[in-house]
């Protein structure tokens, strides 16, 4: 496969157009490593013949699947521990109280392959179990992401014991999963239940998902240009209730939106609370 300069930089605009992620110059080697196997499927020698296709071919699913390649990719279960730890000592306890005798909807924004929405979905039942009663209307997930083949594999709730070994404890594993044959394993349908997975494009309009009281948009933003991340932060407040909570990924941080967030020490790590 021919990445030329010109070719990549094509490509760089086509994907920052489609779904807002914006390739390092030095990202060549990730974009042949992602994209080989579908462009000798579909017999296409270099990357601006794969967009010159994409444009002639609007109904093809060739832009799809291009999307698809570039933004999937593999996660951990309780990724970072202390957000999943700040959520059920803080964050479940604050919301419950601020919305007497309301459900509780939380977003997983960009769940990739699912761990992220079924670890809180976990998270919620070990809340429930040792604070009995307190969440008397529930909570529903709402988990999004771009890719329409990892959603439907995340939907089943099925993995791989290599999936399974990226955070998942002992005890969890036990009590949370079902064996589903030789190393594979699914979650169990009351942990499930909780979650309803979507296709959304975070470049898209926000309106039809709702009000959230929690939102997780982790290790997201890092592929979008400031300016594309401002935008999708600010969007992103308009969905949360006020004193709704959101969280970023460890090494994310928001600067410059003080009129929409207020930054919230959690020792250890940091939320941010909408105004």
């Amino acid at each position: 496969m021919s990445t030329g300069n010109l070719d990549f930089e094509q490509f760089r605009v086509f994907l920052e157009k489609a779904c807002g992620i914006l390739l390092g110059e030095n990202k060549q080697y990730l974009v042949s490593s992602r994209l080989n196997k579908l462009m000798e499927q579909q017999g296409i020698k270099s990357l601006s013949e794969l967009v010159q296709r994409i444009q002639s071919q609007p109904r093809s699913g060739l832009r799809e699947m291009v999307v698809d390649a570039m933004t999937t990719n593999e996660t951990l279960w309780f990724r970072d521990t202390y957000p999943f730890e700040v959520l059920k000592n803080k964050v479940l306890p604050e919301q419950i109280k601020a919305n007497p005798g309301q459900r509780l909807r939380i977003w997983s924004a960009a769940c990739s392959s699912g761990q992220e929405p079924y670890s809180i979905s976990m998270a919620i039942d070990e809340f429930e179990r040792s604070n009995i009663g307190q969440l008397k209307m529930g909570a529903q997930i709402v988990a999004t992401d771009l890719s329409g083949s990892m959603l439907a594999n995340c939907k089943t709730g099925e993995y791989d014991s290599l999936a399974i070994a990226r955070g998942l404890s002992q005890e969890r594993l036990q009590r949370y999963f079902d064996p589903k044959g030789p190393g594979r394993w699914a979650v169990k349908a009351p942990i499930r239940s909780r979650v309803e997975f979507r296709s959304f494009n975070l470049l898209d309009s926000y309106a039809s998902l709702g009000k959230f009281d929690i939102v997780f948009c982790r290790n997201v933003l890092i592929y979008f240009s400031a300016q594309v991340k401002k935008d999708i932060l600010m969007r992103i407040h308009s969905t949360l209730k006020p004193g709704g909570y959101l969280f970023l990924g460890a090494s994310e941080a928001l600067n410059g939106l003080p009129d929409h967030y207020q930054m919230v020490q959690c020792s250890p790590g940091i939320i941010y609370q909408a105004k």
